[in-house]
């Protein structure tokens, strides 16, 4: 289940808030089976978003280091992805 949920822990630089909210909502997304949120799922959808974010900052601040990095770049970090965002904005 979400394989496409990238490693965090290790990276170099440490993950950023933005990139766990964006693991956290990819998860609550596929447990939920929410895809698009509407107003009969929004609250709820955010709410479970924003507790797997918190709890995933705890976790990895609380974890020990990596030895070695992760074996994939989170997709907030990889230039087709960004690119794509900067598109989306213009």
């Amino acid at each position: 289940m979400c394989r496409n949920i990238t490693t965090l822990r290790g990276l170099e630089p440490s993950a950023t808030a933005e990139e766990i909210e964006a693991a956290a909502r990819q998860y609550v997304r596929k447990v939920s089976g929410v895809q698009s949120v509407s107003d009969a799922t929004r609250e709820p959808f955010e709410q479970a978003v924003a507790e797997v974010t918190a709890t995933t900052t705890r976790l990895l601040a609380q974890l020990p280091e990596r030895r070695q990095p992760p074996r994939t770049v989170p997709p907030l970090r990889r230039p087709e992805v960004r690119a794509g965002e900067t598109a989306k904005l213009t």
